[in-house]
């Protein structure tokens, strides 16, 4: 079983690198070469070992209303530099997956692990995941993020699990699917909106390096998951967990009476959330995404200074 999981992942591998020299740095259209386009910048970055972090594009898509989608996005990128690394937002332009170039098509956590994995970005950063929602266990939705989370070898950046979902269930999936879940400097876990959950995990990381570790032996491992890192949202702005709760309640009531299912009920209820909370938990969001990218920034950094560190203390030893 796990041999031909292996093969079918190293098919794909093949089939979606770029074969054509001009399409691997970042190519003019994708025709004739792989199916994935990624920029000149990015391109020079991973082939040079230097530090990558994924970025979604559902943030521009429908995370956020404009104009503030579009400037987060931008401020999130800025943020991701500053901190000594090359952000690389995915998106889908044409039916063709491009790797930080503008596209017109969003992705959201599972496809933009999917190809970032595919071109060797291990970090990726986004506001909250997918997970098992309200009741769940009769409805079984469940969101195809933890489904990747537990076959695809990235990490995750994020402020937890968003608070209109069912969070002890959704831990309770990911510990199924085999995924280590960490939090950073903490040992609750954060309930995107807020600092808590009420749910506590077994693994802490207190530093970018202590992720980097982490993220470091599960590559040298080959476990062949990913790893949550879930990262609190800083303590000023933390909304009120009783307000976000009332608010979550009120929105998920008004999704039942409208038949409100499926992959329509996030989008409702975030953009409910929202209203009824006045815009806090709109400015909330932005804080967590921007907090996100420069922790995920930092990891990325020791991840690139912990490999180079042990290549070259390798090539001591051998010498």
């Amino acid at each position: 079983m796990a041999s031909s999981a292996i093969s079918r992942l190293s098919n794909l591998r093949r089939h979606f690198q770029p074969t054509d020299s001009n399409n691997n740095k970042g190519g003019s259209d994708g025709a004739g070469g792989g199916l994935i386009k990624i920029s000149p910048e990015v391109s020079e970055a991973l082939s040079h070992g230097r530090a990558v972090v994924a970025l979604e594009s559902t943030i521009i898509s429908h995370g956020m209303p404009y104009p503030l989608n579009l400037g987060t996005a931008k401020e999130v990128e800025t943020i991701v530099r500053t901190n000594g690394a090359v952000p690389a937002t995915i998106a889908i332009l044409d039916g063709i997956p491009c790797v930080a170039t503008r596209g017109n098509g969003a992705t959201t956590v599972s496809a933009t692990m999917f190809f970032a994995s595919m071109v060797g970005i291990p970090v990726f950063v986004t506001g909250g995941i997918g997970g098992v929602h309200r009741h769940g266990e009769q409805t079984m939705d469940v969101s195809s993020d933890l489904t990747e989370l537990g076959r695809t070898p990235v990490a995750v950046i994020s402020a937890g699990v968003k608070s209109i979902l069912d969070i002890p269930r959704t831990l309770e999936y990911l510990e199924t699917k085999g995924v280590c879940v960490a939090t950073y400097k903490t040992n609750e876990f954060p309930a995107f909106f807020t600092e808590t959950s009420g749910c506590k995990v077994p693994c802490r990381v207190d530093s970018p390096e202590d992720c980097a570790r982490l993220i470091d032996a599960n590559m040298k491992l080959k476990l062949d998951t990913g790893i949550l890192i879930a990262v609190p949202i800083p303590k000023e702005h933390s909304a009120s967990g009783s307000i976000i709760e009332c608010a979550i309640q009120g929105a998920l009531k008004e999704a039942r009476d409208k038949n409100i299912t499926g992959n329509a009920e996030t989008p409702f209820l975030l953009a409910r959330v929202n209203e009824l909370t006045g815009g806090a938990s709109l400015a909330s969001n932005i804080a967590l995404v921007k907090n996100n990218a420069f922790v995920g920034a930092r990891i990325a950094v020791a991840l690139v200074q912990l490999r180079k560190s042990c290549n070259e203390g390798d090539a001591e030893s051998v010498s």
